[in-house]
């Protein structure tokens, strides 16, 4: 990983560090997430740009998908 240092008005840091809070993430990782959805993806499918973009919050979401994305089981 590469360090790097920006510059933010006050009200973009507190806006960030709120968001950063409310995902329950750091801030460097909210900025890091917030790139990956601007940058175009090299050497991946454009679909890949959102994986791991959702998180539901269960651990086992991957063997519920259809509860998770049509809120049943069919």
């Amino acid at each position: 990983m590469i360090r790097t240092q920006i510059s933010l008005r006050k009200e973009e840091f507190d806006a960030a560090k709120r968001e950063a809070a409310r995902l329950g993430i750091s801030l460097a990782e909210l900025l890091r997430r917030s790139l990956r959805g601007l940058l175009p993806a090299v050497n991946q499918p454009p679909w890949m740009r959102f994986a791991g973009a959702v998180q539901s919050g269960d651990p086992h979401s991957s063997q519920r998908i259809d509860e998770v994305v049509y809120g049943h089981k069919p």
